[in-house]
């Protein structure tokens, strides 16, 4: 009788500083988009699982916020995010990308891993001449890993190589979610997120991480799911910034957002926007809890 292959199961915590391309690698990885992806630094704020599932495996990743000094306390629950990630992980990835170097902030956090390390060199699509190569040396001197490759999230260059040395590192273990299940978040999380991003990706400066978006109201049937969503921001001028003039800032936002959701959901959306004003809410610990950031 033939023995059946032994199942592997694990967490894979994906880590790194801001803007290296830690969620395009995860959207590759799981092969759908779970984490919001745009040009500016900071953008992931929680932990965000992504699950893989086959006949013999399951990989549990986390796309993790960006390591960075924290200013203020929502920083410091974004940092809280990351270390829970290292707290349960089989095996962490260490993404950094061509341009970036080796500093305090990712020593501190390396040391706190005593599982497998993958390190992964991103945006070599991007490299000019011997760049890849060059970089790959210098951290070859800075951080010691299981394995280390080159990839390109963006163009999905050498992402079969990622999976492969995932799997050769999981341990034996059943399934910890059920195998048709892709994320550990609810409907509405990604419905906040969606919306969240087209902030990021049509308002500049400061204001994109001075809102919080939160979903009042999400109400799915047969043919349209209705959402009223809430765009938080710190002071009275931003909300002025948000709505623009005659509303039309804000009614790009919604366009956008809604036609994502629907892309996003396969069904119609019904999408109403507010946005109302809660002062300095980065700082304040009751606003952080309300948000999601201390659970």
């Amino acid at each position: 009788m033939k023995e059946s292959p032994k199942h592997k199961a694990g967490f894979v915590s994906i880590i790194g500083k801001p803007n290296v391309g830690k969620s395009t690698l995860m959207n590759q990885m799981v092969g759908e988009r779970l984490s919001i992806i745009t040009s500016k630094a900071q953008t992931t704020r929680h932990r965000i699982m992504g699950i893989l599932s086959g006949e013999d495996f399951q990989i549990v990743y986390s796309d993790t916020p960006g390591i960075l000094k924290p200013e203020y306390a929502l920083h410091k629950s974004m940092m809280k995010f990351v270390n829970s990630s290292l707290s349960d992980a089989d095996v962490v990835l260490f993404v950094t990308d061509i341009y970036e170097n080796f500093d305090d902030n990712i020593a501190d956090t390396l040391r706190k891993i005593n599982v497998p390390l993958i390190f992964i060199l991103n945006k070599i699509d991007q490299a000019k001449g011997t760049q890849a190569e060059d970089k790959m040396t210098y951290w070859k001197e800075h951080v010691q890993a299981q394995e280390y490759i080159s990839i390109s999230a963006l163009e999905g260059m050498n992402i079969e190589n990622v999976f492969n040395g995932i799997v050769n590192n999981l341990p034996e273990h059943p399934a910890y979610f059920p195998k048709d299940q892709l994320t550990d978040k609810p409907e509405k999380f990604f419905a906040a997120e969606i919306l969240r991003e087209k902030i990021f990706t049509n308002y500049k400066k400061e204001v994109p991480y001075s809102t919080e978006v939160e979903i009042e109201d999400f109400k799915e049937d047969e043919k349209i799911i209705r959402i009223r969503g809430i765009i938080y921001v710190e002071r009275k001028s931003q909300k002025g910034i948000i709505i623009g003039h005659k509303g039309e800032a804000l009614k790009k936002v919604g366009i956008e957002a809604r036609q994502e959701i629907e892309s996003f959901f396969g069904k119609q959306v019904y999408l109403e926007t507010f946005v109302k004003v809660a002062e300095n809410w980065r700082k304040k610990e009751i606003n952080l809890k309300r948000f999601g950031y201390n659970n």
